[in-house]
């Protein structure tokens, strides 16, 4: 084991799925890239004590607010985008968070820093600052195409960006052309690394090999999701269909009751979720920034059914532009956009698929992990006083 282990923190939230997703995706990609060189860390700073409550707790507010109440969600969303409420929330910011991201830098003393969530970033270029110190920092864009003023923040050392809509966005609006890096959204690694035929993987899953599969992922946020099943398990033709609840112990119930006319393979959870996708020919979801990249890295064309108004209203719009799958807002479209998709031999199919590779990214996570890498090393060249972490950690202690 080196003596000098790089130390990678990475800054999350748990306000829906996307942004832990993605810090978990760059720190095994880390892991798997650089072995016993690199000690990643996880870090949520909403959860330290030293956050005020209100700040915690939106982050368990957040799907309240998203299920309840979408339209003032929106609102709220879109009147905050305008400059000067943005400049006033970031100072807001700086001081609400300042405490806890001086802890986490106090407690990790990290060698580079990877943020997957906007409202940590003034509170750092504050710490900073304030410390007279200068860390490298790097901001990882967790949406698709709606993404908010708040993550974009000039003194990042690179704002590495999905797709080169938003490229475009972070140029407007201050960020130096050179630190705009487009390097997709970071997925589990096991999407890229699993290459096992179609095949191989639907006999390890239990599936019929001959037939047009149908995946479904659903979560605590889908209402539609039972209606849209049922145009599927009465569609006819030979189609077999997997649907994972997402933890929706009342949608798994539901499934587990229904009386289905075509093979069907429920499951409450899964932690293999790139061989389903892998397994499968297309998939019916909601519009959210993780579940789109995994299936566009896939090359797996999306049939959207719920879309937030608001943050989803772009991945949606990305979807259909890039001709990578269709927004369904009833069962009657959903019934159209399977017959469209399957006549002809599945002709629209492959193509909608083929689509949907050209602008998946597979890779995200091991090339933001490079770039992390060498920043570290760069700085650690410079600061050498700096980068020296004895040896990785037994435990690490998660905010």
């Amino acid at each position: 084991m080196s003596n000098n282990v790089t130390r990678v923190m990475i800054l999350t939230a748990d306000a829906g799925f996307g942004h832990r997703s993605t810090a978990l995706a760059v720190s095994e990609a880390l892991k798997i890239r650089y072995g016993d060189q690199v000690d990643p860390v996880i870090v949520n700073p909403l959860n330290s004590p030293q956050t005020p409550a209100f700040l915690r707790d939106s982050q368990t507010d957040y799907d309240m607010w998203v299920k309840q109440v979408p339209e003032l969600y929106k609102f709220f969303y879109e009147a905050s985008e305008v400059i000067i409420p943005t400049r006033v929330l970031e100072d807001a910011l700086a001081v609400l968070l300042y405490e806890s991201i001086k802890e986490s830098f106090t407690t990790y003393k990290p060698d580079v820093v990877l943020t997957t969530y906007p409202l940590y970033q003034a509170a750092i270029s504050r710490y900073y600052k304030t410390h007279r110190v200068h860390i490298p920092f790097y901001t990882v864009i967790t949406d698709l195409v709606s993404v908010h003023r708040l993550w974009f923040h000039s003194k990042v050392d690179g704002c590495l960006v999905p797709t080169r809509i938003v490229a475009e966005m972070a140029l407007s609006n201050n960020v130096a052309a050179d630190k705009v890096i487009i390097t997709g959204i970071p997925v589990y690694p096991d999407i890229a690394l699993e290459t096992r035929p179609v095949d191989a993987l639907r006999a390890e899953l239990g599936w019929k090999s001959d037939v047009t599969t149908v995946l479904a992922v659903g979560s605590r946020r889908m209402e539609k999701l039972p209606e849209m099943l049922n145009v599927v398990n009465h569609f006819g033709g030979s189609l077999q269909l997997a649907v994972v609840a997402g933890k929706n112990e009342a949608l798994f119930q539901q499934l587990e009751k229904e009386h289905w006319h075509i093979p069907v393979h429920s499951y409450d959870f899964v932690e293999n979720m790139p061989a389903l996708m892998k397994a499968s020919n297309l998939i019916i979801t909601k519009a959210g920034g993780l579940i789109v990249t995994e299936s566009l890295a896939c090359g797996l064309p999306l049939l959207l059914t719920e879309v937030i108004p608001g943050q989803e209203t772009g991945n949606a719009e990305y979807v259909k532009n890039t001709q990578a799958g269709f927004v369904i807002n009833s069962p009657i479209e959903l019934l159209e956009a399977l017959q469209h998709l399957l006549e002809n031999n599945g002709a629209l199919l492959r193509q909608v698929a083929a689509n949907a590779r050209r602008v998946g990214r597979p890779e995200a996570a091991f090339q933001v992990a490079e770039i992390l890498w060498k920043a570290a090393l760069a700085h650690a060249e410079h600061h050498p006083a700096h980068h020296t972490h004895p040896s990785k950690p037994g435990s690490k202690s998660k905010l």
